[in-house]
């Protein structure tokens, strides 16, 4: 049977039990025409890169199907119909990946950063603000400022 990869993306102010219960329901769907979901992630709720349908932030859901092509076509013609369902994508693989997708491995890794104590606004780049330059001050070496003196003219 083919390989699949699907990604939906479901309101903001969904529940995190509602989103579990479509990703049910389209568990049933694969497995009613035949097929079977071989790992499903649930992504959390992400910031979107530009608005879709009035919504900034959506829940991301990964499922890993191994269906026939009925099956697809059975859950995205279910989720152009529900409401809570923002996108969706489904991509043909060769082969599944194994272990956590990239999107999980990320977090992780930023999970671990912020454990070591990385992660400020500004403390982990090089350098930081102006005030920590060399030679005294935010004027650096350029002297002092001269009077800036309105009446006078500039003579020449």
């Amino acid at each position: 049977m083919p390989l699949y990869e699907h990604v939906f993306l479901a309101r903001q102010d969904a529940s995190t039990q509602q989103v579990e219960e479509l990703t049910t329901q389209m568990t049933g769907i694969v497995e009613g025409l035949g097929g079977k979901i071989t790992k499903t992630e649930n992504w959390g709720v992400r910031s979107l890169t530009y608005r879709m349908n009035k919504n900034r932030k959506a829940h991301f859901v990964l499922m890993n199907i191994d269906a026939p092509s009925a099956a697809v076509t059975e859950i995205e013609r279910q989720e152009r119909i529900s409401e809570d369902v923002i996108r969706y994508l489904t991509v043909r693989v060769e082969e599944h990946e194994e272990g956590p997708s990239a999107m999980m491995r990320k977090a992780d890794r930023d999970r671990e950063r912020d454990d070591r104590g990385g992660g400020g606004f500004r403390g982990d780049r090089e350098g930081g603000f102006r005030g920590d330059r060399e030679g005294g001050g935010f004027r650096g070496d350029r002297g002092p400022r001269r009077p800036r003196d309105e009446d006078a003219a500039v003579e020449e």
